[in-house]
């Protein structure tokens, strides 16, 4: 007799003994792939990872036993449908857990990741691949193993049953249902991975520090429906190969070869006396900073005084353009260099691209650190950032004093200030990312700082006129601004500052009226929410200039490396663009523009916007230069050469996502 019910007993049973099969499944992963050398407390930190991911698994089947057997007419204890029903689950569960794993050993074994959507391409050529697979592997022996694995441990299931059967409940109804309440509670906190605000991601493995360990975490499951999705992601490798020599060119890339479509080119630093050591570099990424709604252009609302005036004093591009709209793929654009061109979702969603090169490594001796006022589990860019950056530190909302506002964590003033500390305990030269959140729905702006900074209130009219929803958006736009004057005042009083090169850009804009400051590109055809500021500021540093040439989000990193004067190796689409400059004066630039949304690609190249849709044959060449007015030209060349131009960064863009990995250390 006891005093727990026996379908709360036989949850747990069933809990337990697929948690230790799942366990010995990925400790057989762990003796068969290990690398030499893997430190114990590594392994132990994947192994508790991925204790939680299969909890999830374990948590889902146990949930609907729960279900069902609460319901008196399907309980499996006292009736026969209610049996059967929990038996099934079982056995469906188990039999996918069983291939699952097989297949997953086979191509872990083979490519070195865990099981992924990407298998399903095989499906395309069936015959090829099962006649590849007959020939590779002993089938029969495999298929036998997995039908005696399948026998045994659904037997330990049936007399896990038994055993829990022969005991009668003594317990009161009372604690039936409390106790039904706390296996509930198990099981939702089981699915959703962790007690906080964000859900337990694949990302979340990837800060592990390695790509093994990452692998060893996941479990197929999650790793295979996680990028379930994405298994559309492809490429044209004709098109490709095709247009290589255009974009090889376009890039000055080193040692072009089109059998091997290689992008590297290895850049050299120059010597520049104004240069002394290696300046620290502060790269600030800006919440929806759109370019129309900002003092830069001159709009009456006079949002951004402070950062109109620091950009009289930087390095100012005014002409910059966000391949994407949305925070996700504008992060990924500037951390990696590429377009993020995937349609569904976001790249860094995508489990089987988080495997990228960035330039930001090439900065060799520095600390490398990433701010956000909230948490990286958002959109899983944790893993873009910690499986790339080798040894980034991440600070996010529980690592600050300061308090959560919102649900972006942090404001963007106490954020600057956190950083600001941070920065002035560093003992090395530091590449420091700052993303910053406020201007962004619900836009709100702390008490304490209501203070110093004061709301305004415009009528309606004028707001909508200027580009701006509300009196709560056009705020919000004010207080960033107001964010980054106390961040400069109080950078400009570090011993730092003198040796810093801060970078400020828009993650993306916002689409909206822009009214007749630009053509009407922006406005009719969503030019609005690509259009960003782009600022390279360090009075010692670099001189002051407004350059009006095209540039693109892709282009930071090049630039940067340029500024600091290092040795750097560019794998993207990105330029350096002072060196450009230097030698065109950015005439031969192109920004390549994708809404995801829309389904339409284009190139923004000298004056004119080129853009068509992927699902029609509608195309269009627009006017795009807010600085002149349009000019006759032969619009039938314009858009021959933007046609391949567009297909080239496009197809181009696909390929990388999936090849541009960073190198292996050993």
């Amino acid at each position: 007799m006891q005093t727990i019910p026996r379908l709360f007993r036989w949850i747990v049973s069933v809990a337990l003994f697929f948690f230790i099969l799942m366990f010995l499944l990925r400790l057989t992963t762990f003796i068969f792939f290990a690398p030499p050398g893997l430190h114990v407390l590594a392994a132990f930190k994947s192994f508790w990872l991925g204790f939680r991911f299969d909890a999830r698994e374990i948590a889902i089947v146990c949930l609907l036993i729960l279900i069902f057997g609460s319901m008196p007419a399907l309980n499996p204890f006292t009736t026969q449908t209610g049996r059967r029903i929990g038996f099934l689950l079982l056995i469906i569960f188990l039999a996918w857990l069983i291939i699952f794993y097989v297949f997953d050993f086979l191509h872990f074994r083979y490519l070195l990741q865990r099981l992924n959507a990407s298998a399903l391409s095989f499906l395309e050529d069936a015959k090829i691949s099962g006649s590849m697979v007959w020939q590779t592997y002993p089938v029969i022996r495999i298929s036998i193993a997995m039908i005696i694995a399948f026998i045994v441990f659904f037997w330990i299931l049936r007399r896990l049953y038994k055993q829990v059967n022969k005991t009668i409940y003594t317990g009161s109804k009372l604690k039936r249902i409390i106790t039904g309440i706390l296996v509930f509670l198990f099981c939702s906190l089981g699915i959703f991975g962790r007690a906080g605000q964000f859900p337990l991601r694949w990302s979340d493995a990837f800060d592990l520090g390695s790509d093994f360990q990452a692998n060893l975490a996941l479990n197929p499951f999650q790793s295979f429906f996680s990028s379930l999705s994405f298994r559309t992601s492809s490429f044209n490798v004709a098109v490709v190969k095709k247009d290589y020599p255009l974009i090889a060119s376009y890039l000055n890339v080193t040692n072009p070869d089109s059998s091997t479509l290689n992008y590297e080119r290895t850049v050299r630093a120059f010597v520049d006396d104004t240069i002394l050591g290696k300046p620290n570099i502060v790269m600030v990424i800006c919440e929806s900073f759109s370019a129309y709604k900002s003092s830069m252009w001159g709009n009456p609302l006079n949002t951004t005084p402070y950062f109109n005036e620091l950009c009289k004093q930087g390095l100012f591009f005014d002409n910059c353009f966000t391949p994407s709209f949305g925070t996700a793929r504008g992060v990924w654009a500037s951390v990696t260099g590429i377009t993020d061109v995937e349609a569904n979702k976001t790249a860094s969603r995508n489990p089987s691209m988080v495997d990228q090169h960035t330039i930001i490594n090439d900065f060799d001796g520095y600390n490398k650190l990433y701010f956000l006022g909230g948490s990286t589990s958002w959109a899983n860019i944790r893993g873009l950032l910690s499986n790339n950056i080798k040894g980034l530190r991440i600070y996010e909302q529980e690592d600050y004093s300061s308090p959560k506002i919102d649900v972006w964590g942090i404001s963007d003033r106490n954020l600057f200030k956190e950083a600001t500390g941070i920065l002035n305990q560093q003992t090395k030269p530091f590449f420091a990312v700052i993303q910053t959140a406020d201007n962004h729905r619900p836009y709100t702006i702390p008490d304490e700082d209501l203070k110093e900074f004061k709301k305004i209130t415009l009528p309606a009219d004028s707001l909508k006129k200027y580009g701006f929803e509300g009196n709560d958006e056009m705020n919000a736009f004010r207080f960033t601004d107001f964010c980054y004057q106390r961040f400069i005042e109080a950078a400009k009083k570090q011993t730092w500052f003198d040796n810093t090169v801060f970078m400020f850009i828009g993650d993306h804009g916002i689409i909206g009226n822009a009214g007749n400051a630009f053509p009407t590109a922006w406005s009719d055809d969503g030019l609005t929410r690509n259009h960003v500021p782009l600022l390279f500021y360090s009075p010692k540093i670099i001189k002051p200039q407004r350059l009006h040439c095209i540039v693109s989000q892709v282009d930071v990193l090049p630039t940067l490396a340029g500024l600091a004067n290092i040795n750097y190796t560019n794998s993207s689409l990105g330029r350096n663009l002072i060196r450009q400059y230097a030698i065109d004066s950015g005439k031969s630039n192109i920004a390549f523009i994708y809404d995801a949304n829309n389904q339409d690609v284009g190139v923004i190249n000298g004056p004119w916007y080129y853009t068509r849709n992927q699902k029609g044959s509608q195309e269009k060449l627009l006017w795009a230069d807010f600085d002149n007015k349009e000019t006759a030209a032969n619009k039938d060349s314009i858009i021959a050469v933007s046609k391949k131009n567009t297909e080239a960064f496009y197809e181009t863009a696909r390929y990388m996502l999936q090849h541009n990995k960073k190198a292996v250390s050993h």
